[in-house]
This record gives C-alpha cells, sequence and structure tokens, in this order.
C-alpha cells in the first residue's frame, strides 16, 4: 500500500510556501493509516479466503447465453494473433458486433485454453473462463478495499471487502460474465492507482504506476467505454497538481508541471497501448476505431424484450428510473444505506479524509448511473451494464460504516453495535450466495421483497445459467448418461449453454432451439426453459411453472428454470397436423393435450384457431379465453377473440378487440391487419392505409398486408402503387 509522505519543497521559482500551507493540509488531511499487524493479517487473510471462495464457486457456474458471442470471438481472436494478423475475422463480427469489444480477456483466456488442449464442448473450457473471470472479480474488490483504506486506514479497507464478498450480484457475475466483471475490474485497479501514485508524487511507487496502465489497460481492452478512466487520470491529476502547489499560480512551476504531465501522459500511453495490443479492430485505426466503438455502444443498438415492475416492455422504451431501482432492489442493505449515509456523511468525509479521493469515490460511483439515465442510453439486463460502478459504491458504503464506527470510538459498546449492524444487514446477501452458490447474481433483497417477492415482476435468470443445474438433475435421474439406450430431445430457448453443456453425449442428445412460445412447433422429450422472456402476467398469477413440469430449479423461493417432460407430443402432433390442414386432427390432437395438462396456453389457443377455421366459433371463444387466462397479453388469443367478433359480424366488439390487443402488444402486426381490414370494410381507405402500412413495418413478410394494400389502391385507381405493393409481396419468399 503506497503511504502518503510529505511533498518535497519546490524547486527556485516555485509558489512561496506560506501561499500554499493550507491548500495542502487541505489535501493531506488526514496522514494515511498503515494500521496494526492484526488488523493487516485479517484484512489478507479474508481476501485470501475470498480469493479462494470465488474460484471454487466459479467452478459451480452455468454458462451464460452470451458465451454464444464470446466464445466465438476468443477463437478468432486466437487465431489472428496465431497466425500474426493474416487471420482477419476478428476485425469484422456482424453478429454480435463483437470487434468493437476489446479483446484482453477473451485472448488471455483463448491462449490458456488453447495450451491446456480445451475446447468449447468440453466443461473444462468454460471452467478457464469462469476461474478467470472469478479472479479479476476479487482484483475488482481488493482494489476497492485498498483505496478505501487508503482514504480512510485499515478497517475501512476490510469493511469495504467484507460488503463486496458479500454481495451477491458482483459475486454471481464474477463467477461467469466476461464482459462486465473484467471491466469493474480495470476501472477500479485505475482509480485505486490514481489515488496512490498522486499520493507520492513527485515520486510515485513503480509497481502503483504499473497498476494504473495495467487497470487503464484492461478498462479500454474489455469495452471502449474504459477511456472514462483515462480522462478521470487526466481530470483528478489535475486536480491534484492545481490543489498541492497553489491553485493557477502552479502552472508558474514548470518542473512539477512536466513531472505531472510525464506521469499522466506515460501511464496513460502505457494503458491505450496495452488495451490495443488485445483488441485488433482498434489497433487497425487506434485514434479512430475505439472512440467508433464507443459512439455505438453509447447508444447500445441491441434492444430486447425485458421484465420491469412486472411489464414486458423493449429496452428502449424502460421509464428512466429503470437503473436506480435494479440498483436499489438488488444490492446489499448494508451498501444501500451505507451510499445513502455516505451522502449524508458526506462534508464530515470531505473534511476529515483526503477530499480529493473521497470525492473521486462519489463519482465514480454515480457518474456512470446519472450519465446513462442522462443521455436515455438503453441498457438491459438489470444493470449489468452498470456494473464497473458497483466496487465504488461498496467504497462509499464502506466509508459509511467505519466513519460510524469511529464517531463512537470512545464507547465500545455502540461501536460494536454498529458492526453487529453492519453484518445484520449484510446476513440477507451473505445467506443468499451460501443456499445459491451456483447462480447468487438472481438476488434481491428486502427492500424488493427478496428473489420470491420480485418474481413476476423483474428478471431472474437472464443469462440462463440455470440450465446447467437442469442438465445435472436430468443426469441425477438417469435420464442424461453415456449408456442411454435411445436419443433424447431437449428442447430450450438457451440453445448455447445446453448444447455445450450436453456436447459430451454426442449424438445421443440433441438439442433444439425453440423459444418459449414456439416451444411445440417441433416434437421433444424435455424442455428446459428459465423464466426469460416470460410474460410478467403469467408469472405473477401463477400460471408457471406449467403442469408437465418434472423438476423446478429455484432460488430464494421463486422458480427459475422449469424442467419440462413430453411424452405423448400431441401439442407438437397438433400443430404438424394444423399446418397440413388436417383441423378435425388437430382439435383431437390439442384436446387431448389440454386434458393432460390444462394449462398449456399453446395448445389452447391453437385449438381456438382449430375451431375457427372449422367454423366451431363459441368453442373457438371459450379456447382463446382459456389461452387468455394463461397468458393474459398473448397476442394470438386477442386476436382471435377479435376474429370471433368479425365472424359474428360485429364490427364495433372486433375494433375494440384488436384495439385492446395492439395495447397489450405493440408490435402486433395481425392486430394492425385486421384494423385495416374493418376501416375498409367502413370505407375508411386513409386508415385502412395507414394501419397495413403499421403491419409491415412490425413484420416486413407479411403477404396479406401487401395485399390488401394493393386492392384498396386499385379500388381508387391508382394502378402504379398496387403494382408496387404486389412486387413488394413478390420478393418475399
Amino acid at each position: 500500500m503506497a503511504k502518503t509522505g510529505k511533498p518535497k519543497s519546490s524547486s527556485s521559482g516555485s509558489i512561496p510556501t506560506k501561499s500554499i500551507t493550507p491548500v495542502k493540509d487541505w489535501l493531506e488531511r488526514p496522514p494515511l493509516r498503515e494500521g496494526d499487524a492484526l488488523s493487516k493479517k485479517i484484512f489478507w487473510g479474508v481476501a485470501g479466503l475470498g480469493l479462494l471462495l470465488m474460484i471454487l464457486l466459479s467452478l459451480g457456474s452455468g454458462i451464460n447465453a452470451d458465451d454464444k458471442f464470446q466464445v466465438d470471438y476468443s477463437q478468432k481472436l486466437v487465431n489472428y494473433y496465431a497466425t500474426f494478423g493474416k487471420d482477419t475475422t476478428a476485425l469484422n463480427i456482424p453478429d454480435g458486433n463483437m470487434h468493437l469489444y476489446g479483446g484482453f480477456f477473451e485472448t488471455v483466456t483463448g491462449f490458456a485454453n488453447k495450451a491446456l488442449g480445451f475446447q468449447p464442448a468440453e466443461i473444462g473450457y468454460h471452467h478457464v473462463r469462469h476461474v478467470s473471470s472469478a479472479i479479476l472479480g476479487w482484483v475488482g474488490m481488493l482494489c476497492a478495499a485498498l483505496l478505501a483504506s487508503l482514504i480512510a486506514g485499515q478497517r475501512a479497507g476490510l469493511i469495504t471487502l467484507i460488503i463486496l464478498l458479500l454481495s451477491p450480484r458482483f459475486v454471481g457475475d464474477s463467477l461467469m460474465n466476461p464482459k462486465d466483471i473484467p471491466f469493474a475490474a480495470g476501472y477500479i485497479m485505475a482509480l485505486y492507482n490514481i489515488a496512490a501514485v498522486l499520493n507520492r508524487m513527485p515520486n510515485p511507487g513503480r509497481w502503483n504506476l504499473a497498476g494504473l496502465a495495467v487497470g487503464l489497460g484492461i478498462a479500454l481492452g474489455t469495452r471502449a467505454g474504459g477511456l472514462l478512466s483515462f480522462g478521470m487520470l487526466g481530470m483528478f491529476a489535475g486536480l491534484h497538481f492545481l490543489a498541492q502547489n497553489g491553485g493557477l499560480r502552479a502552472f508558474a512551476d514548470g518542473k512539477k508541471l512536466r513531472q505531472y504531465a510525464f506521469m499522466v501522459l506515460g501511464t496513460a500511453a502505457a494503458g491505450f497501448v496495452f488495451a490495443l495490443l488485445f483488441w485488433p479492430y482498434a489497433l487497425q485505426a487506434p485514434l479512430t476505431n475505439p472512440f467508433i466503438a464507443l459512439s455505438k455502444f453509447a447508444d447500445l443498438e441491441v434492444k430486447i424484450r425485458v421484465l420491469f415492475e412486472g411489464v414486458n416492455m423493449m429496452s428502449d422504451k424502460t421509464p428512466w428510473y429503470y437503473p436506480l431501482k435494479w440498483i436499489g432492489y438488488t444490492i446489499p442493505l448494508a451498501s444501500l444505506l451505507g451510499l445513502i449515509g455516505f451522502g449524508v456523511l458526506f462534508p464530515r468525509l470531505f473534511k476529515r479524509y483526503n477530499p480529493l479521493w473521497v470525492s473521486m469515490v462519489l463519482f465514480a460511483a454515480v457518474f456512470p448511473v446519472f450519465y446513462v439515465i442522462y443521455k436515455n442510453s438503453v441498457i438491459h439486463d438489470g444493470w449489468r451494464h452498470l456494473t464497473f460502478a458497483y466496487p465504488a459504491i461498496a467504497i462509499c458504503a464502506g466509508l459509511f460504516w467505519n466513519e460510524l464506527a469511529e464517531f463512537f470510538a470512545g464507547r465500545k459498546q455502540v461501536q460494536w453495535a454498529v458492526y453487529g449492524l453492519t453484518g445484520l444487514l449484510l446476513a440477507d446477501a451473505g445467506l443468499f450466495i451460501a443456499a445459491n452458490p451456483a447462480m447468487p447474481y438472481v438476488y434481491f433483497n428486502p427492500v424488493a421483497g427478496g428473489t420470491a417477492g420480485a418474481y413476476g415482476k423483474f428478471e431472474t435468470d437472464y443469462w440462463g445459467i440455470s440450465t446447467r443445474q437442469g442438465i445435472e438433475w436430468l443426469e441425477q435421474q438417469g435420464i442424461l448418461r453415456p449408456d442411454m439406450p435411445e436419443t433424447v430431445v431437449i428442447a430450450t430457448n438457451m440453445y448455447y449453454s445446453t448444447k455445450q453443456l450436453c456436447a459430451k453425449y454426442g449424438d445421443k442428445v440433441k438439442v433444439k432451439y425453440l423459444k418459449w412460445e414456439r416451444r411445440y412447433d417441433d416434437a421433444w422429450d424435455y424442455g428446459l426453459y428459465p423464466t426469460r422472456f416470460l410474460d410478467g402476467s403469467t408469472l405473477q398469477k401463477g400460471k408457471w411453472p406449467p403442469d408437465n413440469a418434472v423438476h423446478v430449479i429455484e432460488a430464494g423461493g421463486a422458480p427459475i428454470l422449469a424442467i419440462l417432460k413430453d411424452s405423448e407430443r400431441n401439442c407438437a402432433l397438433g400443430i404438424a397436423a394444423g399446418k397440413l390442414g388436417d383441423w378435425p386432427g388437430a382439435i383431437e390432437r390439442f384436446k387431448a393435450e389440454v386434458a393432460k395438462v390444462p394449462d398449456n396456453e399453446i395448445a389452447w389457443v391453437n385449438l381456438a384457431q382449430a375451431y375457427l377455421n372449422t367454423g366451431q366459433l363459441e368453442e373457438a371463444k371459450q379456447a382463446a379465453e382459456k389461452a387468455l387466462e394463461i397468458m393474459p397479453d398473448d397476442a394470438q388469443s386477442n386476436n382471435l377473440i377479435g376474429l370471433y367478433w368479425l365472424n359474428k359480424n360485429d364490427g364495433a366488439k372486433a375494433k375494440a378487440q384488436f384495439e385492446l390487443s395492439i395495447k397489450k402488444e405493440a408490435s402486433n402486426p395481425g392486430a394492425w391487419y385486421y384494423l385495416a381490414l374493418i376501416a375498409r370494410t367502413n370505407g375508411d381507405n386513409q386508415t385502412a392505409l395507414s394501419n397495413l402500412m403499421k403491419a409491415i413495418q412490425l413484420s416486413p413478410t407479411f403477404k396479406p398486408a401487401y395485399e390488401l394494400s394493393a386492392q384498396i389502391y386499385e379500388s381508387q385507381g391508382d394502378g402504379a402503387n398496387a403494382q408496387r405493393f404486389r412486387a413488394a409481396m413478390a420478393q418475399i419468399k
């Protein structure tokens, strides 16, 4: 740990000591407290135990869904470097835009796996990645604790370290998140070493200089947002230079100005080069490509469906407080109350400790969060894109609890009560990690009612890592084993992880990718489905897991993954019969399915469609209503009831139903089409065409919308537009 030390006197021509002493005193208050030998042993003992536990936990983690992109990038990076740049596939990867990410983690783990002879289809390959991620997560925890120690002493560092080790979200991501955790580690490593280097100017320690360069390099070598660390280096080095040397008059001291400039530019250059060495795309145009990548991620082009406050919405439609609520609901109470307490005690902390580092920690914790709110940036999967801010949040909390203990230093009983309260506020989080070692990242704190209270309102296992536990259960039951007599077919919406974990069985296990709402489009034996992408209303109504679930993986009292069994395959066969136009056969199959699995909404909605196609209107309506009881927001079920009213020649009720359908699911081209049909029937061609354009925008391959548009234009004598729509329709395969 770097010592603060008194600054040396300046050379001739510097600002007189009398004029700068008050600023120095203000900046250096109080001197760094190293702590006694026992406190150091406790600190490093806890840190060492934490590292061991993190590594052990990582070996039990599942494979996250994004590894489909990450592993592919890793292999392409290995090929790029192994061929000395001849294999250029790593320079442009449209699927996931992985080339826009730094390749530090992927390159290091890729070559490690290559040296060990592991392939992606082997669990050892993923163990290497998970252990590496866990180590980097631990490095982030350690650097945060060291920064807290630098600011307020060893006790503050120990409290911060314990808070981080008992933070289920950060621990859980550290076990399997190759993007956000390396970035967080580089970010906080850079911050700690900024403080350590500047504290010893003009003679900073060589290890701290190296740590600063490496921290900057890891951050930028993981994500373009690492440029923020470079900006913070320049900002706080500039503030330190001014405060240490008498404000603007410091620029008169050329020697000190050069010392600071060389330190900043030297470490920044070293960090930048470090990042470029692991990032082929940036290496092609070092002065432009990192900034292009940054601009792309500032807008986060990927938009997905998320569950927030019980409502399914697109990630670009979330309210401004989305990250704030996620953070408030998922960090331990000790962190949450500690952060609030830090804000309350900030004036006291600002006066008692080095105000520059207290301010830097606050800035590092809150600026990223409020910046994404200000920019209205698209984020999803909770607040994982802001994971890098959490170590700084933990430091704020650690400084608060340390200061509260310091305030009662003269009253030992009260001081121990503070320690006890801190531990009590961490107990829930610690117990959750112990009870759910394979996926602690699905934790919600008591403010959210725990994970059980958040179920159906917020995403839980958005990475889909619980598929590993599902496969392990199938193995424990003897369903999956090397000597299986017949092939087992597994359906899932988490294809990559399931495929990799089943690869050891070869052709004896076939994995099929089927979305939850299309899970019966093909036949299978077992299904592995987490709650990801399910309707919040279905979850809240207790309609999941479905009746054909043979086992459920839970965490915190909430179902996380359902293992389904489809013995008779009635629903899949019914759908197949419907595609062949065998509606009586389809009805027979669907009726058999709902008799066996009453909460199979897919069977009910397809039964409604089959009844409608055979003119059994009342039966169709009843079946669609059954589907809506299970999944109230289902677009197809709502549309079928609208069609029921159309067939009953009640245009007003049909129109109201289709409008309700759109309200529940805006991306519903069928509802817009039928609203256009109703408008045309009423002689309102302009509204009809407007609705048809919305249908086409939502589904460019929706042929009926093109045909109806062409018919309307023909009826208006506009042959050119009619021909244009028919030509467009002809291009659809």
